[in-house]
């Protein structure tokens, strides 16, 4: 029996190689199937939670109605009657019969201010006006005789006149030294105490009327054209005035006038209002904050915590109706406690997202929990007093 041998050729394989190449790659074929089978299973499982389970979260619609709210305004509390008194003669200061702080009646003694000086004046006034009389009355003697001439008669006259002038002058000034209430008010600070010698006009003290109080407070110019625009001038209209320790004032304020020109430094107008003041609790110089009152019938509400800002302006995400973010321009025109007064924007029946609102973003498709505009409400703390 012969036996061949075939030659071996690039391609030809010995029965070994070929046995081992086969191996190989059935083990390839089953290691990529174990990698594999994960990853398909990891693919299946996410895509079945993104269809079966949206993140959920609390949406509401927005609501009307009537409110109305206290714009604050800083104000200037003014009394009425308010002057300084001053020195009118010059002088030591001789006598000061009342108080920093106290109230006054009109015509009520103040200060005096030493009168010797101006005693002496009018006694020599007097005098000289005596001898001018006597002067007078034998000039007119000697007239009625036709001793001297009518001219003379005409000059003596002329010169008691001067005389009795002279003498009203120095009873004004000595009058002048003692200084009295003006009007029934109270008195302010001593700017001089007794022994102080005074020049004439000096300042001692100032006196004020509180039983009325002028209240001063600058309106922005928006504000002014909106209210002669949609509610006219605002004149008789009554504010209320907050103190300065946060409390409301007992008694209302009528605004009586507003002032002619705009300051153009702020670009504000000043409103004059006049309050009561029976009990004198408020002080000419005060600070405090006038509440004026505008109303917004039917006005649209949404909670604030809704709302989001970006580059100043504000929106809320709007669920469609295929349950997807819509992210919405709005137009804030007033704020109250936790909530907004919305212009424009939104409509009624729009649903609003209430929380999530960084953890989404617009186009995601969400789950909402709507809830009614009542039970949402009361939860923020409603105050439309």
């Amino acid at each position: 029996m012969q036996t061949f041998l075939l030659p071996l050729t690039k391609n030809t394989l010995p029965l070994d190689n070929l046995n081992g190449r086969k191996m190989i790659t059935k083990l390839s074929v089953v290691f990529l199937s174990l990698i594999a089978v994960p990853f398909l299973n990891g693919c299946n499982h996410a895509e079945t939670e993104t269809h079966h389970e949206l993140p959920k979260f609390e949406a509401t619609t927005p609501f009307h109605k009537d409110v109305s709210l206290p714009r604050q305004y800083v104000s200037q509390i003014k009394a009425i009657m308010h002057i300084e008194i001053r020195a009118l003669e010059k002088g030591y200061l001789e006598g000061i019969f009342v108080d920093e702080g106290q109230w006054l009646k009109k015509g009520q003694p103040m200060f005096k201010i030493m009168p010797k000086i101006y005693q002496a004046e009018l006694q020599r006034a007097r005098a000289e006006a005596q001898t001018a009389k006597i002067e007078y009355l034998n000039t007119k003697g000697l007239a009625d005789e036709n001793i001297v001439s009518p001219n003379e008669l005409a000059l003596a006259k002329a010169k008691l006149d001067k005389a009795n002038a002279e003498v009203r002058f120095s009873e004004t000034r000595l009058g002048f030294t003692d200084i009295k209430a003006s009007f029934d008010g109270v008195m302010g600070h001593f700017n001089a105490r007794i022994g102080s010698l005074l020049d004439e006009g000096e300042l001692l003290t100032e006196l004020s009327d509180i039983r009325q109080l002028w209240v001063y407070f600058n309106v922005p110019e928006a504000d002014y054209l909106n209210f002669r625009m949609e509610e006219g001038d605002k004149l008789g209209e009554t504010v209320q005035l907050k103190m300065a320790n946060g409390q409301i004032y007992d008694h209302t304020g009528v605004i009586e006038t507003i002032v002619g020109d705009f300051d153009n430094t702020y670009g504000t107008i000043q409103f004059r209002a006049l309050f009561p003041n029976p009990d004198r609790i408020l002080r000419h110089g005060e600070t405090g904050t006038i509440l004026l009152t505008k109303h917004y019938p039917n006005a649209m509400i949404i909670p604030q915590k809704a709302v989001f800002e970006i580059m100043d302006k504000n929106y809320v995400y709007v669920i469609n109706e295929e349950e997807k973010l819509e992210q919405r321009l709005i137009h804030i025109e007033a704020e109250m406690t936790k909530l907004f007064l919305v212009s424009d924007g939104l409509n009624v029946s729009d649903r609003v997202l209430l929380e999530g609102i960084r953890k989404v973003n617009p186009g995601d498709k969400v789950s909402i929990n709507l809830r009614p505009p009542e039970e949402i409400v009361p939860e923020l703390e409603l105050y439309t007093e």
